[in-house]
Order: structure tokens, then sequence, then C-alpha cells
């Protein structure tokens, strides 16, 4: 298990934003560069109780300033029904990606009540990339990439538009919100011996780190 160790931080991710934005497709493309077209069932990721854990390597095109970090990366429902049970992940959260359909305004008016939820329930140096995917699908854009823009800069997120099913800047987003959490650290506006940090630095003990289970859950569902 010595193996399972062999890593400098961990980083604690969300993604979250309204159903049928491309959520667990994005994940997908990053994780296993395709988009699948069945159902993914968002809600059944919600509650594992493992996330997934990726590793970025040193050694390859997929690392940070030349750090192994892990990645735990929390799918979570957007249905508004499991918005309480969603809102439970956000605590410890390193990086939040923040993601809306450029084809569906109705996904992007709502940004403003993920975005209150995402400030609200994670610490103040939470990383928020905001992600406006289906960047394929131009004919049918409803959203402008400058309106998206603005609403960035004025709520100081970084932004970029992907297409999970292509790959578009897929990759840029993950580890880009990486790299913004690694400066944070370096710069020491990220307190590492803060509970709620979503950082876990090396272990040392062997214990498992940034509670792998469900929140609040003490044993097997």
């Amino acid at each position: 298990m010595a193996g399972a160790y062999n890593y400098t931080y961990i980083f604690k991710y969300i993604i979250i934003g309204d159903m049928g934005v491309g959520k667990s497709c994005l994940l997908h493309q990053f994780t296993e560069q395709k988009c699948t077209r069945r159902s993914l069932s968002p809600h059944s990721w919600l509650i594992a109780l493992t996330p997934l854990v990726l590793s970025l390597e040193p050694a390859s095109s997929r690392h940070v300033c030349g750090q192994k970090i892990k990645l735990q990366i929390w799918d979570t429902a957007g249905q508004e029904r499991f918005r309480a049970v969603t809102r439970s992940y956000y605590r410890g959260a390193a990086g939040a990606l923040l993601v809306y359909d450029i084809c569906r305004r109705s996904t992007y008016n709502h940004l403003q009540s993920w975005l209150n939820d995402a400030r609200n329930l994670t610490n103040p140096n939470t990383v928020i990339f905001l992600i406006g995917n289906k960047s394929d699908l131009e004919a049918q854009r409803d959203v402008t990439t400058e309106e998206a823009k603005q609403f960035a800069d004025e709520n100081n997120l970084i932004f970029l538009e992907t297409s999970a099913k292509t790959g578009a800047n897929v990759e840029d987003a993950f580890l880009e919100t990486a790299k913004q959490i690694y400066q944070n650290i370096q710069d020491g506006s990220l307190d590492l011996n803060a509970a709620e940090s979503g950082v876990q630095q090396k272990s040392q003990s062997g214990s498992v780190p940034l509670s792998e289970k469900a929140p609040g859950k003490s044993g097997c569902c």
C-alpha cells in the first residue's frame, strides 16, 4: 500500500452546475479521454462512498509544477431535489468547477445561485473555475463568450469554454485549477493547517487523507 501515498498533495475538487450541462462527461473526458453517451445518473456519483482519485504525474504532461498531485474529484448531482445533499460536498473543497451549457441560457442564469453556494460553503481561497461546456455546438450557442467572460471577471473566476465531446480545453480546466491551488499554497494564501483547506499533504502515518467516505457518513451505506 506504500505506493498509494506516494504523492506531494491531494486536492479535493467538486464539479457543480445544473443537470445536463455535461459535468460527468467532462470528468470522463479528463480521466479517459472520451465522452460517453450513456446516461451516467449523476446522483449515483453523489452518493458513492469514494470519489474518483486521479494522479498527476511529474513524468507526464499532466502534472503541476513538477509535483505529484492526486485529485479527489466529486461529481455532484445538478437536480434541484439533490441540492441540500450536494451542499454537504462543498465543505473542504480546494477547487470548484462551475459548469453551464453554452446552448441553454437557463443553465447560465442559474450560475449565481451555484456560485453563492460555493462561496458560502467553501473556504475563501477555494479556486472556482467557470466552464462553458459544449463549445462544439457553436451553431446552437445561446450564451456569448463575452458575457460569460464578463461574469467571470466580475466574480473573480477563471474562465474557459470546453467541449466534453472533442476534449477541447477540458484538460486545461482541470490542470489550471490545480496550478492555481498550488500557487495559493506557495504564496501562503492557503492555510494547509485549516481543516477546510481541501488540501492534504503527503501522509506520514499512512492514514486515509481527505476522508474518502461520503460527507456525514461514518460507515457503509
